[in-house]
């Protein structure tokens, strides 16, 4: 239907797929195309990424789109099937800046894979499987995403459990843990004030196969109750829905995988050297391989998972069952949640944000931090490891914080293997406090004194945060402007770079 839409003084020309109905803060749409003609020209759009790692910020309708370049990464931090180079355009909510104070959303309210598109005179949104309402709103920018969270909530739900203060093993050691440094870091780890110590890559026998490798001779079981000992909440690293070809699994079970039209195992991405594959999660024997690793792990002892790679249950490809791509991941992490208990934490990585709205406690909002501010080599890939794009994605998702934990990924207080100066890792610090997610990953033995009162500092401080706008806050009556590391007027120093 043709229709006039009045918003704010603005009248906007649409063609709506049926009657709007008026709701608090804007109009509920329903399920199928919209366009709406808008009269804000090329202003900037805010353009939301479909998982953990995809790009996500507010961008210029004026320049190319925010976009990862390189089909092979986008396939893991991005939703490839939807991707454009000559369009500006997001998953499941989109928004322009008005330039008053206002801002103008469409943002669709459940699990078809919306898509939403801008230019300099169209606001656009469509779905891969039309189903579900979109929210049409305007209004001032905090007012109008706060008003969308909520109706997210009412249709997915949402989650209110904490994760405390978390240690993680993967940005100091990365893939070389061995239960004897595990063991080295529990101890320096006593009486420091965390919650959780969570082992990430390294523990498995393989990507795919959840049993103890070689350098865990004593067993999972025998770590969770090692770090319960030391009076911490055991964690540990899963990427339950992907396996590489090496894999015992894809090895003796290939039937388990995702498919492409020709009947051959699609590929999920490339990392450790090789491609991984999908495990089609609307399989039986492959729900029935989850519940069997979900249940070894809680009898283990764990109770803070985190789910890495977890897009890759949303991927398309021929499936088993038929249903839509978003759903498949949602009953398959809705079965994790099931075996793994009420009472365990679940973190999702590369996780698909929407989908995965009341049933994870918390997700990854962001790419990879690192130990540097960026990649001089990939500079415009905003989806690769780097402290700006962990900052920049994180701040545009702040507010998911009524559904789920928003997790930007941990701090560093360590000099020791470190390119970021005391200004860079102060504003990682600002940044935890205001998503409201402490994590970190330095071992103790790393840290200097000083380091380490500025650590327990950050793990017990409780500081007042304030939004002043998009980009600055008030921690504790401390003015933090992110604007000029998200849009930096002149070069960085080559000091805080990876080259």
């Amino acid at each position: 239907m043709e229709t006039i839409l009045q918003f704010g003084g603005h009248r906007l020309p649409a063609v709506l797929p049926g009657e709007p109905r008026a709701v608090t803060g804007g109009l509920i749409v329903p399920a199928g195309d919209v366009r709406i003609l808008h009269p804000f020209g090329a202003v900037d759009f805010y353009r939301h990424g479909w998982n953990s790692y995809s790009p996500t910020a507010w961008w210029p309708l004026g320049g190319p789109p925010l976009r990862i370049p390189g089909s092979e990464r986008m396939l893991t931090a991005d939703d490839i099937d939807n991707d454009s180079p000559y369009r500006h355009a997001g998953s499941a909510v989109g928004a322009l800046d008005a330039g008053d104070g206002n801002v103008l959303l469409l943002g669709g309210l459940g699990l078809d894979v919306p898509r939403v598109e801008a230019d300099d005179r169209l606001l656009a949104g469509h779905s891969e499987h039309p189903g579900a309402d979109w929210f049409l709103g305007y209004g001032p920018e905090e007012t109008v995403f706060a008003r969308y969270a909520e109706l997210l909530g009412e249709r997915l739900g949402r989650r209110t459990t904490r994760a405390g203060n978390v240690w993680c093993s993967w940005y100091s050691f990365f893939e070389d843990i061995t239960e004897p440094l595990i063991h080295k870091v529990l101890d320096d780890l006593r009486g420091y004030p965390f919650d959780v110590v969570q082992l990430d890559d390294g523990w498995q026998a393989a990507v795919g196969d959840w049993e103890a490798g070689a350098d865990f001779p004593s067993g999972m079981s025998d770590m969770a109750v090692r770090i319960r000992d030391h009076g911490f909440v055991p964690g540990l690293w899963l990427a339950p829905f992907i396996a590489p070809a090496h894999s015992q699994i894809f090895q003796t079970r290939p039937h388990l995988f995702l498919r492409d039209a020709a009947g051959d195992p699609k590929p999920a991405g490339y990392n450790w050297g090789s491609s991984y594959f999908a495990l089609d999660t609307t399989l039986p024997e492959a729900r029935d391989h989850l519940a069997a690793t979900f249940a070894r792990v809680r009898d283990w002892g764990y109770r803070y998972l985190k789910l890495d790679f977890a897009y890759a249950a949303a991927l398309s490809g021929a499936r088993h069952g038929d249903v839509p791509r978003e759903q498949a991941y949602r009953e398959a992490v809705e079965l994790i949640r099931e075996v793994a208990g009420d009472d365990t934490y679940l973190l999702g990585s590369g996780a698909p944000i929407i989908p995965s709205i009341g049933v994870l406690d918390g997700v990854r909002a962001s790419p990879d931090v690192a130990p540097y501010w960026d990649n001089s080599e990939r500079s415009d890939d905003y989806s690769g490891a780097g402290a700006r794009n962990a900052v920049i994605a994180s701040l545009h998702r702040l507010w998911l914080r009524p559904l789920l934990e928003v997790d930007p990924d941990p701090v560093f207080f360590r000099t020791r293997y470190n390119l970021l100066d005391d200004e860079c890792k102060r504003l990682l610090t600002d940044l935890a406090a205001i998503c409201g997610f402490r994590a970190v990953s330095d071992p103790i033995a790393w840290l200097d004194e000083p380091e380490r009162r500025a650590l327990v500092a950050f793990l017990t401080g409780d500081p007042e945060i304030s939004r002043l706008d998009r980009l600055r806050f008030l921690v504790d009556g401390r003015e933090v402007d992110f604007g000029p590391y998200v849009r930096p007027a002149g070069r960085i120093s080559d000091r805080l770079l990876v080259k």
